[in-house]
């Protein structure tokens, strides 16, 4: 865009229509992040980690006994914004979660026995805080090796860091079933179809069903005790060096118990130097 204060003679609604922009959107101009919804959605991130289980109702109730009164709907507003979701077996499972016209794929991995490298990946997307805001991260792991073949982070939940982010990911490899849980995101042709084009299986946990991706959630455990709620991201790209570092340690460096102390990048099969979504 042509700077408005330079004089240009190119009026600003053909600098939009030349760039296919909405004139409105130019005016605009960010807000800073309210400290108190920052304070609650932090809180949020915290309590979801410990607690999936508990509901706005509960929440409220622990938020206003630590001082925070806030209402139901906002919580929700909140929780919503973030990806969070209330976890707990819900009747009607099979009803699909995305918009109607998506494709419904079962769920492949009951009693699957998981034994080799790139037969299962997982994929899921986790809120990570900043200190004045905050960012997510999305993830595609290895359920065999517990490796974390690539992963992106994104100030929005649009999309397409979940598209760059799988890119990366079949670079490095095509798995032969990938499971994900039933969001926007992974319900999308334009998520899928990279993958049943790459000859891999599609396969979707049951509605607010954690364990049925448990290993990824497990990471982010691990992400938020191990780094996150360890460090105070002032910046994106803080964030990004933050857990550039810690995955790389948890793909190289810490041994895993299920893994008989071996690492992931070990078990997996690369070499220690190779970055996520490098291999």
């Amino acid at each position: 865009m042509v700077d408005r204060s330079s004089g240009a003679e190119l009026p600003i609604i053909c600098q939009a229509q030349l760039l296919s922009l909405s004139r409105s959107g130019l005016y605009y101009r960010p807000c800073p992040v309210c400290t108190r919804e920052l304070h609650i959605k932090h809180r949020l991130d915290e309590l979801f980690t410990e607690h999936p289980f508990l509901g706005s109702r509960k929440i409220v109730q622990i938020l206003a006994g630590e001082g925070t009164v806030v209402g139901r709907h906002t919580l929700r507003r909140y929780r919503q914004q973030m990806g969070l979701e209330t976890i707990y077996p819900k009747p009607n499972l099979s009803r699909p979660g995305g918009a109607p016209e998506h494709q419904v794929y079962p769920y492949l991995l009951r009693n699957l026995a998981i034994e080799r490298p790139d037969q299962v990946w997982g994929v899921d997307i986790t809120y990570i805080r900043l200190s004045q805001g905050w960012m997510y991260l999305v993830a595609f792991l290895d359920w065999f090796s517990r490796y974390v073949v690539a992963w992106e982070l994104s100030d929005t939940l649009e999309i397409d860091f979940v598209l760059t982010c799988s890119d990366e990911a079949l670079s490095v490899a095509t798995p032969q079933i990938i499971n994900s849980d039933q969001g926007s995101h992974f319900t999308s042709e334009r998520f899928t179809g990279r993958f049943l084009c790459a000859g891999t299986q599609i396969s979707r946990d049951g509605r607010g069903r954690c364990m049925d991706n448990i290993f990824t959630e497990r990471l982010w455990r691990s992400v938020k005790y191990e780094e996150v709620y360890l460090t105070e991201y002032r910046s994106p790209r803080e964030a990004r060096q933050g857990l550039s570092r810690y995955l790389w340690f948890y793909n190289t460096g810490r041994p895993h118990q299920a893994l008989d102390y071996k690492t992931p990048a070990q078990v997996y099969g690369v070499s220690p130097e190779t970055k996520p979504g490098t291999a």
